[in-house]
């Protein structure tokens, strides 16, 4: 009967060890994760979120002091809440994270950042003697619900996935650097060039050019007003140009009719030189 027992010992033994060591261990975390998907929930009621990296230093000290500080979670009525910017791109461009680890603060939807010292009694002090009352909030135009802060997200989404594919054409197709790099500048030539193209359709619609009719010649009957005064010039010039004619007319017929009286003249004077002369 003992023989037939023994192997049984030890799986049972094994069993209440793996069952039990979750428990004994380890235990459940009251730090709540942060995604894209669910980022919104910060913006109704009192959250301590921080920022972090795995491979991080800093980020890796900071984690017992941030864990011990979540357990009071409950009592001080406060959401203690991470973020991997890793793995949350659109986050760490949303709340414009340039130091590792960044902790922000938030009530009802006002984010002010956390600069003191990080341990787990400073943490409970800030909460509970709300010690963020003194600190400025961040400017509506940077919030991360702003449409500016909306747009960096998902710029640094867009450059996540750039680098996800860099990987796939290097790592999985076998592409060399070079080649990775002329696809993506194919790429960006495409776009641009589609998106100049609906520009262009889209100014066209809103915005459509007035084709120009070409313009009668006026006619002599219908002159403007500003034609006038050329007219007029017009017609003194043609005054002047008759005047000077019948001025050169006058003069030769002038200088006819003188011409036979000098001859008869001439014709007088002829006879009575010759006489004079014999």
């Amino acid at each position: 009967m003992t023989a037939s027992r023994s192997p049984v010992v030890p799986v049972a033994v094994l069993l209440l060890l793996a069952c039990g060591a979750p428990w004994t261990h380890g235990r459940r975390s009251d730090v709540r994760i942060i995604t894209d998907e669910n980022w919104k929930e910060l913006l109704e009621g009192e959250w301590m979120i921080e920022f972090y990296a795995p491979w991080c230093p800093a980020c890796q000290n900071l984690q017992p002091e941030w864990e011990s500080f979540a357990e009071w979670g409950e009592d001080l009525e406060v959401n203690v809440a991470k973020v991997d910017v890793t793995e949350q791109p659109g986050l760490s461009g949303r709340f414009i994270i340039t130091a590792l680890p960044t902790i922000y603060h938030c009530k009802d939807g006002e984010f002010r950042r956390y600069q003191g010292p990080r341990t787990k009694k400073d943490f409970i002090n800030f909460v509970s003697e709300k010690e963020w009352k003194s600190i400025e909030p961040v400017s509506s135009w940077f919030g991360p619900g702003s449409v500016l802060m909306s747009s960096m997200s998902a710029l640094f989404q867009l450059s996540m996935w750039i680098r996800t594919c860099h990987n796939y054409f290097i790592e999985d197709l076998g592409l060399p650097v070079w080649g990775s790099y002329t696809v993506f500048a194919l790429a960006t030539l495409l776009s641009g060039l589609l998106l100049g193209l609906c520009m262009i359709f889209v100014a066209d619609c809103l915005f459509p050019s007035k084709r120009r009719r070409p313009q009668p010649y006026p006619s002599k009957k219908l002159l403007p007003e500003s034609s006038q005064p050329l007219k007029k010039v017009e017609e003194e010039q043609e005054a002047d140009e008759e005047d000077v004619s019948e001025e050169e007319a006058g003069s030769k017929e002038g200088t006819n009719k003188d011409f036979p009286r000098n001859a008869i003249r001439q014709r007088s004077v002829g006879p009575s030189l010759a006489t004079d002369q014999s």
